[in-house]
This record gives C-alpha cells, sequence and structure tokens, in this order.
C-alpha cells in the first residue's frame, strides 16, 4: 500500500520568498490577458521545475504516491491547441520529461483530479467541449511527461450531475467518452459520490464500467453518504474488480471534519485536516490517496504503516 497526497506540500509551500516551491503559480484572466504568454510561460517554467523539487522531497520522505495540481499551466485552454507556440515549450517539456522519468527511476505513481466543471454528463454540449478540453490538457501533460497512458496514472473525474434523469445522464458519460482522444481514454476513471441523489459504486459500475470498462475509483467517506445498498466491503470490492490486473487499484480516504471538531455546524462531507486511522482494505492491495488539508503532514505518521501492509 503506498499513500499519497494531493497537489501542495505544505512545508515546501510554506517557505518564504524564493525559497518556496510550488507548482500552483497561477493568475485571473485578467493578468494572463495583460501580461501575455511570455508571462504565463515563465509561471509554467517555475511550476514544472518545482514540481521535479516535490518529487524529491517524496522520494526523501518515503512517499511514492502523489497528486499532480491542475494549475501547472494556467489558461492552458488558451494555447493547448498549439502548444508549439507556446513560449519556452521546448525546455518546459524537457524538464516535465525529467519528472516522469524521476517519478519512474523511484516507482512514484503520478496521478491528476481534474475539477468539478468536467462534466461529461452534462446535455450542454459547450459543457461537454469544455471537459473535452481540460481533460485533453491533462493528458498532454502527463504524455510530455512520459508517463503511462493506463490507468496507473488516471485522471480521475466525479459525473457530476444527474439533470433528472439518472440513466440518460450515464448513457451520455459514455457516449462522451468516444469523443474523447485516445491519451484521456486510456487513463480516464471515475468515482462515487457523497450524495444519495447522485452516483454510488453500484450506479457506476451499472452504467459506465459495463459499457466502456473504465476503472471505478472507491472514496471511503463519499460512500457514507451513498452506500447503494451495498456494504464497504461489498463496494470497495466492486470498485477493486472493476481495474486491469496488473494495475494496482486506487482508493480515495478521508475523514469528517465535523467528527474531528465534534461541531455539528459542520457539513459532515468535509475533509478533516489530518486523519485518525488507515483504512480497511479488507486484505485487498491498493494504493490510497489520503485527501486531508495537511496533505504531506497528515499521512507522514502513517507511512511506515502502509509499507508493512
Amino acid at each position: 500500500m503506498n499513500l499519497g497526497y494531493a497537489c501542495i506540500n505544505t512545508e515546501l509551500n510554506s517557505r518564504k520568498g524564493d525559497d518556496r516551491i510550488t507548482t500552483n503559480r497561477s493568475m485571473i484572466k485578467r493578468t494572463f490577458q495583460e501580461k501575455g504568454l511570455e508571462y504565463t510561460s515563465e509561471l509554467v517554467l517555475q511550476n514544472v521545475a518545482d514540481l521535479y523539487s516535490i518529487i524529491e522531497w517524496n522520494e526523501q520522505n518515503n512517499i511514492k504516491f502523489f497528486r499532480l495540481s491542475s494549475e501547472m499551466f494556467p489558461w492552458a485552454s488558451e494555447y493547448y491547441q498549439d502548444w508549439g507556440r507556446f513560449p519556452n515549450i521546448d525546455e518546459i517539456t524537457n524538464i516535465l520529461q525529467d519528472c516522469g522519468d524521476l517519478a519512474t527511476k523511484y516507482g512514484h505513481r503520478l496521478t491528476s483530479h481534474p475539477g468539478p466543471f468536467n462534466v461529461l454528463v452534462s446535455p450542454n454540449e459547450n459543457v461537454v467541449q469544455n471537459t473535452i478540453t481540460d481533460l485533453t490538457i491533462h493528458a498532454d501533460i502527463f504524455d510530455f511527461m512520459g508517463l503511462s497512458r493506463t490507468p496507473y496514472n488516471k485522471l480521475n473525474i466525479h459525473c457530476n450531475g444527474v439533470y433528472g434523469d439518472k440513466e440518460s445522464a450515464l448513457d451520455r458519460f459514455c457516449k462522451n467518452f468516444e469523443r474523447l482522444p485516445e491519451n484521456v481514454q486510456s487513463r480516464l476513471t471515475v468515482e462515487n459520490d457523497d450524495k444519495v441523489s447522485m452516483y454510488s459504486v453500484k450506479d457506476l459500475y451499472e452504467g459506465i464500467h459495463k459499457r466502456i470498462g473504465i476503472p471505478i475509483v472507491f472514496d471511503y467517506h463519499h460512500f457514507k453518504f451513498n452506500t447503494g445498498g451495498q456494504t464497504e466491503q461489498e463496494a470497495l470490492e466492486l470498485a477493486i474488480s472493476t481495474w486491469p490486473d496488473n494495475i494496482v487499484p486506487v482508493v480515495h480516504y478521508s475523514e469528517s471534519k465535523a467528527e474531528h471538531q465534534l461541531d455539528e455546524s459542520i457539513k459532515p462531507q468535509a475533509h478533516s485536516d489530518i486523519i485518525n486511522q488507515l483504512p480497511n482494505t479488507y486484505g485487498k492491495e491498493v494504493d490510497v490517496m489520503v485527501e486531508a488539508k495537511h496533505k504531506e503532514l497528515a499521512i507522514q505518521p502513517f507511512i511506515k504503516d502502509s509499507y508493512e501492509k
């Protein structure tokens, strides 16, 4: 079992001035429009260089699973269709290849979780087209890094909507999946939701996996709010069964902030800062992405235990 954290290393990000290490440098659209591609390229260069530093830090701290930020290329939708005209693209892609090579050398797993505005079930064509664009950008970056076109380096999304008819929404997901480029299709996974009105593991299995074969990422915390009539073990094992035999499945784990702080005013679905325990994997081999606000600090107490399981 590998434990991972998402997007930001709090220790490196908290350093002052030029010592700060982060891959999240971005800007509002007005700044992008005013300063243009040259300035954007400078931010990207810093972001990808710092990714290399984060991978090195993770190795030094026995962390072999990391979710990449979706902010490494600010406003990429404005220029992704012609990467060749982006300033410093050769230097940028060389650094990204170095990052991918370093991750491979160390045996690190790198994944991504594109945001909630990615909605393949949407009846709105503009939303679907924007989703295809964003997922393509993520996949192109993975290609620049030389990462595998498999769910080992997954791009994970939610369905993010029912629109009054779950069956029709799932049908749109499957049809729109066929419009995605191969470098997206081969990496795409889908995750269960934390509302009864949305998608359980069973919904995703019946409505998506059986039709197009993509793996399901089991989220323990979401499951508590939407069981789909299954036990935790049943839902976990069903999700695991959707993964290729030669790839360790990914699960997501978090705990309730409301329970940690004993505060009923906090939304129960909200993630806690840390975790108090590792999930029960029922003897199954999985990699666990811990979604906790304190990022790497939340998993460091459990790193030794994770290797022993």
